[in-house]
């Protein structure tokens, strides 16, 4: 009598989806060979600088970037494989305005579609799908909030790989516990307009919203438009809104501050064109 050898029919465990938090000290350092880092103690949890030192797959906006910030993990936790062994993949960078890369209607006949962008994106989890984990990470804060890493992370759930977060800075929410605005309801409403007009507009359009709702608004900008956005906050919100903004927030001179709009009207602030800002009001 003989019998068939037995076979493994269970799939193979999926690996995971590490989201691994960053420091908000991006831009802010001084580089070079004898530039002075903080220690990430400072800001991230072990459990984060662990998980960081173990993962040998990434998914990142910026490949350099995140070398150097597994450099400075490196200083505290050792990688467990080198640096230049690591697979770091980039996120596809997102059409502009939304648009399609191509139209197939207009394609010369020796040219390729485009690509596909989910098909791209799963391809970057073709690591846990084959048993090891990944990790997430932006160029600054918490992965997947105000970040494209969001596209990953909503597509690891399509393919059932277990998604992780990890404790970790962000500046939204640490913008909004310093502000002394409504925490029981806020939105944050990401890049106001750069058109003047159109800028204004929104503006007053999320004031009434803020007033209605009882809701605290946040919005950011590219650093070098900090001005010109504070500006038009102070011109177009009412006097008696709440507003707030927070500067540098986890580096050594960060600081936040909150007045009414007829308070900064009077008293100027200046903003610093080169550190991430974010600003809240609250209208009364």
């Amino acid at each position: 009598m003989t019998t068939k050898p037995k076979t493994d029919t269970a799939a193979s465990p999926k690996g995971r989806l590490l989201l691994i938090p960053n420091t908000l000290d991006f831009g802010c350092l001084a580089e070079g060979p004898d530039a002075v880092l903080p220690d990430l103690r400072d800001v991230l949890p072990m459990g984060a600088l662990n998980a960081a030192a173990r993962l040998q797959h990434w998914v990142c906006e910026n490949a350099k970037t995140t070398r150097a910030f597994l450099k400075r993990v490196d200083a505290i936790v050792p990688l467990t494989a080198p640096l230049q062994a690591l697979d770091i993949q980039v996120l596809p960078r997102p059409n502009k305005g939304g648009e399609k890369s191509a139209k197939k209607t207009h394609m010369k006949p020796s040219e390729k579609p485009a690509p596909n962008p989910d098909a791209e994106i799963d391809a970057l989890l073709a690591p846990a799908l084959a048993g090891q984990d990944i990790g997430l990470m932006s160029e600054a804060g918490l992965p997947g909030v105000a970040d494209p890493g969001a596209a990953l992370v909503l597509a690891a759930h399509r393919l059932g790989v277990t998604v992780v977060p990890i404790s970790g800075p962000s500046s939204l929410v640490l913008a909004l516990a310093a502000s002394g605005l409504n925490g029981q309801s806020f939105a944050f409403v990401g890049y106001l307009p750069v058109d003047a007009i159109q800028r204004g507009d929104r503006i007053r359009e999320l004031d009434q919203l803020s007033r209605r709702a009882r809701q605290t608004q946040l919005v950011i900008e590219t650093p070098y438009r900090n001005t010109a956005l504070w500006s038009a906050l102070t011109k177009h919100l009412q006097p008696d809104t709440w507003l707030s903004v927070s500067c540098g927030l986890t580096l050594e001179k960060g600081w936040s501050r909150t007045q009414r709009v007829s308070h900064w009207q009077k008293h100027a602030l200046t903003l610093p064109d080169d550190i991430p800002t974010v600003f809240a009001w609250l209208s009364a």
